[in-house]
């Protein structure tokens, strides 16, 4: 089998992987074009000065000795397989790379044999690239689970960073779909990656010239949709894995039905994606915003809101605190105010040592005003077109595509008016996985 055949084969295996955001764009390939990677696996990460950066995202192999139900590389699953060399893919990164084409690479693998069998692999396959060619670009690297600590150390020694999926939200989903992982596996290597960031922190203040351990950190996947647990059990386990590990990012990932078993949604149901949406949203609050994963919901609640998004919706079901005068309100509650963020909320505490700030100024200095001012006063004046009926309040929090949803679901036979604002039709995939997401638990 020639090297484009394996790349091919290799990165489609690898695109279910979400440690790294693809551009999502599929075009259809015409004469004459240009432009198009997503043959050759090239997808599109951020660094983390905001930068868009092209990472080739591949397997070492997908042969793989589990057989975890939700998985297309699984043993039983009937698929082409293959596998690269070391010096075969440090090859192709460095060609790609001198063409312009990547930046850097996202490497993962299948259990080919065993754990430290496919470590060791992947390990000959970075050290090839840093040591031999001088590759100094991003390496996102997977560490497998069960693989022995000193491997795990000598990846994190090559990569800039490591990553260990968790897959399922609880233990028990584990024991169903994905028997040969257990929890304590895939939890260990976390442990030991932690660990060598700890050493990072302590030891290069005494040996300035020490190799530093996964710089970049460590991140972590779940898949969404796959079982039954809620978004307070996925926030739960976020929150705390955030805590434990000191994890960069735990990436959600919509289950896409592959294959056919009795356990899983069946092949052609719609991924949840809206989920997976409302669920990052309520993750950035938990990085940046001071919010718990308890704070989100109420007690009888298990899903996140289907119309609203989680920082509207918890500043709607405390009204108690809003108004809030934004020359006197500390940066912490005014993090909390839907339509100011991080930046913004720095901002006023900066500008209004100057000056009061009025809802002018909020504008410039990048509150979006169209939210923030159901919940701001400026100089103990309200925004001078802020509805403050319920409904309408409602309505105007939700984008349009949420105002689309709700109306359909909500009041199907309604009476039409000449100054509705127009909303954009949802395709009959989006209102199926919406209405599902919509439906009480």
């Amino acid at each position: 089998m020639d090297t484009m055949a394996k790349l091919r084969i290799l990165s489609d295996a690898a695109k279910y992987d979400a440690a790294c955001t693809s551009s999502g764009a599929q075009k259809t390939a015409k004469r004459g074009g240009i432009g198009s990677a997503e043959a050759c696996g090239i997808c599109h990460s951020f660094a983390g000065d905001g930068r868009c950066i092209s990472l080739l995202k591949v397997l070492q192999t997908n042969v793989c000795v589990y057989d975890c139900a939700y998985c297309v590389n699984r043993r039983s699953n009937d698929a082409r397989r293959a596998a690269f060399s070391p010096r075969e893919l440090a090859e192709l990164v460095i060609a790609f790379y001198r063409r312009n084409y990547i930046e850097g690479l996202f490497l993962s693998s299948g259990v080919a044999g065993s754990p430290d069998a496919a470590t060791e692999t992947m390990i000959e396959t970075l050290r090839l690239l840093r040591e031999e060619y001088r590759f100094s670009g991003y390496i996102h690297a997977k560490a497998i689970p069960g693989a022995d600590a000193a491997l795990v150390r000598r990846l994190g020694l090559l990569a800039d960073r490591l990553s260990v999926n968790i897959e399922l939200p609880s233990g028990q989903s584990l024991r169903r779909l994905a028997p040969d992982k257990t929890k304590a596996a895939i939890l260990g290597p976390m442990s030991l990656i932690r660990g060598g960031l700890d050493e990072n922190r302590r030891d290069l203040v005494r040996f300035r010239h020490a190799p530093r351990f996964a710089p970049a950190g460590q991140s972590t996947q779940m898949i969404v949709g796959a079982t039954e647990e809620s978004d307070r059990q996925i926030l739960s386990l976020s929150s705390a894995l955030y805590e434990r590990y000191r994890l960069k990012r735990v990436f959600y990932s919509a289950y896409i039905p592959v294959n056919d078993a009795a356990t899983l949604p069946p092949v052609g149901t719609p991924p949840p994606l809206w989920r997976e949406h409302r669920l990052y949203q309520a993750d950035w609050l938990l990085r940046f915003y001071g919010f718990s994963s308890e704070e989100l919901f109420d007690k009888t609640e298990g899903r996140l809101h289907p119309y609203l998004d989680p920082k509207c919706h918890w500043a709607l079901r405390h009204k108690e605190l809003f108004p809030l005068e934004v020359n006197r309100a500390p940066y912490e509650l005014l993090l909390r105010v839907p339509g100011v963020g991080v930046k913004s909320a720095w901002r006023i505490t900066r500008a209004r040592r100057a000056a009061s700030l009025s809802w002018d100024a909020l504008a410039k200095i990048g509150v979006v005003t169209k939210r923030a001012r159901h919940f701001l006063i400026a100089n103990g004046k309200r925004y001078f077109d802020a509805p403050v009926e319920k409904d309408a309040l409602l309505l105007d929090l939700m984008s349009p595509r949420e105002r689309a949803l709700f109306h359909r679901e909500t009041a199907p036979f309604r009476q039409l008016s000449l100054f509705d604002e127009e909303t954009p039709a949802l395709s009959p995939a989006e209102r199926r996985e919406l209405s599902c997401l919509a439906a009480p638990l």
